[in-house]
């Protein structure tokens, strides 16, 4: 007997000892209980790596990640058929005491991908499962041997016979996976039993709940009683006859004043109920349920406990790249809460029903959930499918989490199922086809703004996406968000959205020395706002902002500001009286300091105003005298649970402020000029600038250690002006250079001041529309080390996903990271907000620019080309700049364009801005004595 054996019968032995003739269910494990925590069994499988030879596999697992037959994505499924579909076997030996003859027991798998055949001691113990994300048992208890070992064996073929179900979960936008990949176990109970409950648990307080028993006698009564999480009854005792000739019992219940179930506050109740034969309990089982209200008002809106909701949600699959499909409850954990952190309330759990832990813990932590029948663009047949919607709607049914049925995505929708949701759900909740128009709802996926527009102006289907902004590298998810928020937030008909897609699907090739494929080549699945192992992208912060459930909207802090702040309350249950406010004054280091953390000059926490959700009001700040003089303020929002909403930042001095502190000093020389050969050169403080004088262009720079290779700029990044002549001469004790131009171009001087600084201030004029504006400079990348900046970060943002980032000293080094595709985040390259200095890291000398006029985009280089044009903005040429404009960014699916005002390119000139000229005022240091 090997050691899992051992360890299984010492368990099976131990729970008999204290268990004999069960009243409560006994849950005995065959295989792990998650990714972490896994058996080996015996396993052979017939194609593929690894094949032809029985050796050991953990369970549970996806064969493809422990080294056995070959990978496929769902696209590739059905051409690489003929190699993928293979055959697995397992066995596995468990023993079972001789005490337990007098008991039921079942075999239930969590979830096997595809065809499993389940034999015990030789014989079938029951027909094939087909489908491969439900729950199927079997009982098991006359194939038995007690008191001796027991074989086990199961067949799972990866390619279904039934090519219907083939279709529906393998020929689709995600991995095609095999094998058992969820926990086996053995369910131990008495000869009569309570085999499940559905329950329908109302906000009025009332509660109904269907008790299926197994094999009761005459005469037998079904008892229930309520109670919160930690015990307290809720009411008292009730009770219905158990008759044997039907398959459930119902009881009804009306409770007084429950705590609700909500996202925002996840109260919890359990139902105990027990199977009695006069005053002995023969059997019990304990629920955990929710009261709560959801209903699909037509032409209106979707209602939870009778207030209209929109959905801030995200599609998820279940998915880690070491283990493919097989998760854990410290996964699932770990997604709520990011979810929770991105001020979520919903998820969709796309393309099928995931792991039970994961609805767990949206019970307990609190997001609405739309809970999917498998189908991604072709539907189950109706023999099938009526199996599997049994199947999934048995399991959670009583997850007050769940508020719709998806009944299949995208066309994969067999209408015939329809009418088996209500078989099984004893709420009755609404069932929904993903993409499509169904009864009163509209769920069109991918969505251009306008056609969002019109089905919230002119239609009369409440509207959801459940699936929008399908994220792609960089693009989407944040991207265009705030436009589509904006009108969605505004209409009575919006039910809210779902983004496409939480994480980046990339599995760890045990084929390919571990490397992680996302399938970006065919820009399949690098789509998450997090990474394969949640690392967070720039859109993270921009959804937790525009979705932050205490909105605050654009402002600046001026000397005038007397501490009072207009807040709307987005919330749909909290009023704003029950969060906390907490403000911080921030002074920054300067550039040349080591470190870069934030000093807090003083701070404290403002009275929380009453303000009821759907409604504004004012939060009042009680700053100190002489706050001005600090150089930010931060504000912090804190949930009722003590999870932070949201931090705002906000620049108190502005960058003239801030330039006159930083770009000080004097030198007992003046700057001097000299001209030779067509070259203006201007020398200070070790410091020594060439022009030429020809096309007005810096042609070199060194200081007293080492050439400096910044260059050839300015250059306007559109459009650009006719060089006509310079002039220079000086003005005290700095050199000052005037460029004369034809063209937009309407201001260029520079002044080399005596400390080593070299000033700019430029201007220009444009009519049109651009996708970006601003003037560059080169340097070599191959010289860069990493940037340190004051300004928004440390992402880099996109003219049409700016929210999110905050205000103070960023650092990061320099990578060629290509968002999705490899994770090294926050990327370097791109356009980054609000600079008021950076010094950017080379192997020279580090270059200092400071900024002495607000909203100058910083621009380092280009990103690396994605394999979708949508997702690849334009950037000008150079590769350094300081811009007034910048580009948006597209999705998959959409380019820019298609996704409202903020994503439409820059107009100059407007009607507005009639004679606006546009420009900044910079200084360089490039490395003074």
């Amino acid at each position: 007997m090997n050691f899992n054996k051992t360890a299984v019968f010492l368990a099976l032995s131990i729970c008999s000892c204290f268990q004999l003739f069960a009243q409560q269910t006994e849950t005995i494990y065959l295989s792990g209980t998650d990714k972490d925590h896994r058996v080996d069994w015996d396993f052979k499988i017939d194609k593929g790596r690894k094949s032809g030879e029985w050796s050991k596999i953990a369970v549970p697992s996806n064969w493809e990640l422990e080294g056995f037959g070959i990978y496929t994505y769902g696209h590739d499924w059905r051409r690489l058929r003929p190699e993928s579909a293979a055959i697995g076997q397992y066995k596995h030996q468990f023993s079972v005491p001789k005490e337990w003859k007098s008991q039921t027991i079942e075999l239930v798998f969590e979830g096997v991908m595809t065809d499993t055949k389940v034999m015990v001691n030789g014989k079938l113990v029951g027909p094939v499962h087909q489908g491969g994300f439900y729950r199927f048992k079997y009982d098991i208890t006359s194939f038995l041997k007690f008191g001796e070992e027991n074989l086990l064996e199961v067949e799972v073929k990866n390619a279904s016979d039934n090519d219907t179900v083939n279709r529906a979960e393998k020929d689709a936008d995600f991995w095609a996976f095999a094998g058992i990949y969820r926990p086996v176990y053995l369910e131990v109970k008495p000869k009569e039993y309570i085999d499940r409950v559905a329950i329908d648990a109302k906000a009025d307080g009332s509660f109904k709940m269907d008790v299926f028993t197994e094999n009761i006698k005459k005469g037998r009564t079904i008892e229930a009683k309520i109670s919160d999480l930690e015990g307290q009854f809720l009411g008292s005792v009730f009770s219905a006859e158990a008759d044997r000739k039907l398959e459930k019992a119902t009881l009804n219940y009306q409770t007084e004043n429950p705590q609700l179930w909500s996202p925002e506050f996840p109260n919890r109740y359990q139902v105990e109920v027990s199977l009695k034969d006069g005053d002995k309990v023969l059997h019990k089982i304990t629920q955990k349920f929710g009261f709560r209200t959801v209903e699909l008002k037509a032409k209106d809106g979707f209602y939870v406990n009778g207030e209209k909701v929109k959905f801030k949600g995200v599609n998820r699959h279940s998915f880690w790249p070491s283990s493919g499909r097989s998760a854990s409850r410290a996964l699932s954990i770990m997604d709520v809460e990011l979810m929770k952190d991105m001020n979520m309330n919903a998820v969709r759990m796309s393309h099928y029903p995931p792991s039970q832990h994961f609805l767990e813990v949206t019970d307990s932590l609190g997001l609405f959930v739309i809970n999917e029948l498998t189908g991604w663009q072709n539907a189950y047949d109706t023999e099938v499918g009526k199996k599997l919607v049994k199947e999934l709607i048995i399991r959670d049914v009583n997850h007050p989490s769940i508020v719709i049925w998806a009944n299949g995505n995208e066309g994969g929708n067999n209408y015939n199922l329809l009418e088996e949701y209500p078989k099984y759900d004893i709420q009755d909740r609404t069932v929904i086809h993903p993409w499509n128009t169904l009864g009163e709802t509209n769920t069109l996926h991918y969505p251009s703004y306008d056609y969002v527009y019109n089905a919230l102006t002119n239609g009369d289907k409440v509207y959801f996406p459940t699936e929008f902004l399908h994220g792609l590298y960089d693009g989407g998810h944040g991207a265009g968000l705030e436009d589509f928020w904006n009108i969605m937030q505004e209409s009575p008909l919006s039910a809210g959205g779902f983004l496409w897609v939480f994480a980046d699907e990339g599995v760890v090739g045990t084929d390919k020395d571990g490397f992680i494929d996302v399938k970006d080549k065919e820009t399949w699945a690098p789509d998450g706002i997090v990474g394969p192992y949640r690392e967070k992208e720039g859109s993270f912060y921009t959804i937790k902002e525009i979705w932050s459930p205490v909105y605050i909207d654009k402002m600046d802090i001026t000397p005038q500001f007397d501490g009072k702040m207009k807040l709307e309350n987005r919330y749909h249950f909290t009023n704003l009286s029950e969060c906390e406010f907490e403000w911080q004054l921030i002074n920054f280091p300067k550039p040349n300091a080591s470190e870069i953390e934030n000093e807090i000059q003083k701070s404290g926490k403002a009275k929380s105003p009453d303000i009821e959700p759907d409604l504004t009001g004012y939060l009042h700040l009680d700053l100190p005298e002489n706050w001005e003089q600090s150089d930010a303020l931060y504000l912090t929002a804190t949930d009722p649970h003590g999870r932070k909403i949201m931090t705002w930042s906000w620049p108190v001095k502005s960058p003239e402020e801030t330039a006159e502190t930083i770009v000080s000093g004097t030198s007992e020389a003046s700057a001097s000029a000299s001209e030779k050969d067509a070259v203006l050169t201007l020398s200070a403080n070790g410091v020594e600038i060439s022009f030429n004088t020809e096309n007005g262009l810096i042609t070199s720079v060194k200081n007293e250690k080492t050439p400096v290779s910044f260059n050839n700029g300015p250059k306007l990044t559109d459009e650009n002006s006719k060089f006509k002549s310079l002039k220079h001469y000086q003005k005290g004790n700095d050199q000052v250079v005037e460029m004369e131009y034809e063209g937009p171009i309407r201001k260029m001087v520079y002044t080399m001041q005596a400390n080593g600084w070299l000033k700019l201030d430029y201007s220009y004029f444009l009519r049109g529309r651009k996708d970006f504006m601003g003037i560059n400079f080169d340097y070599p990348e191959e010289k860069v080390k990493g940037v340190k900046w004051l300004g928004k970060g440390p992402y880099r943002v996109w003219k049409n996903r700016m929210k999110g980032q905050n205000f103070a000293v960023h650092q990061k080094d320099y990578n060629n990271t290509v968002t999705g595709s490899d994770w090294g985040y926050p990327e370097f390259k791109g356009y980054h907000d609000r600079m008021y200095w950076a010094v950017i890291d080379t192997e020279e000398s580090p270059i200092t620019i400071v900024s002495a006029t607000d909203d100058v985009f910083l621009r380092l280089f280009t990103p690396k080309d994605s394999n979708n044009e949508n997702t690849n903005p334009a950037f000008p040429e150079g590769n350094i700049s300081f811009m007034d404009a910048i580009s948006p960014i597209g999705t998959k699916f959409k380019k820019p364009a298609e996704l409202g005002p903020q994503s439409q390119q820059t107009e100059f000139h407007h009607r507005d801005d009639h004679q606006r000229l546009w420009g900044a005022t910079l200084y360089f240091n490039f490395g003074t004595k």
